[in-house]
């Protein structure tokens, strides 16, 4: 397993050894003690999957108080996966990251507690899986608009599907602070 930081150090973008043959691969895609060791320490409570369209746009989530961790994968198609630093106080606070993940490729996403998240789907069909380090919770969610232009995030869409509510969201500078998560908390 191989992980490298992304130009937000604490986002991480981790390569699983994949084991083929002419029957097929096999591949291990979470081991709470390897994963730690590679310092990725967060335990994961809840796995989700989601099915979703071309162009469809889902995000930019992310849970308070205490945020949520997340290590994303796909397991068919193609999306440009995007992480924001949301948390008060914090050097990267309104910076992101995005990388295009695929099936073809077995790469995952570290997403850490206090960052948004979300992605488009690249191809006619993506299913994606992420493993979340605490149980959904609606009241503790929070979001910010996709297209913040503070924010500035280059996404490969143009005119992507939302839900109402990812539309509805407001600009991370209209977020009131006590719905941020808080850096180093």
């Amino acid at each position: 397993m191989k992980v490298t930081p992304t130009r937000l150090p604490e986002v991480l973008l981790v390569e699983p050894q994949r084991f083929g043959d002419q029957r097929g691969y096999f591949m291990e895609t979470y081991q709470q003690r390897r994963y730690a060791e590679a310092g990725i320490g967060a335990t994961f409570v809840q796995d989700n999957i989601s099915f979703s369209r071309r162009n469809t746009l889902r995000g930019l989530h992310y849970q308070h108080p205490g945020g949520q961790a997340k290590l994303v994968q796909v397991l068919a198609g193609e999306i440009f996966d995007v992480a924001v630093d949301v948390r008060r106080g914090a050097p990267t606070f309104g910076q992101w990251v995005g990388v295009t993940l695929n099936a073809d490729r077995p790469q995952q996403l570290f997403i850490p507690a206090g960052f948004a998240h979300g992605f488009c789907v690249l191809s006619d069909t993506a299913l994606f899986l992420y493993k979340c380090s605490t149980y959904y919770a609606p009241q503790n969610e929070g979001g910010v608009v996709w297209n913040d232009p503070a924010l500035d995030i280059r996404w490969p869409v143009d005119d992507p599907l939302l839900s109402d509510r990812d539309r509805d969201f407001p600009p991370l500078a209209q977020v009131a602070a006590d719905r941020l998560p808080v850096y180093g908390a």
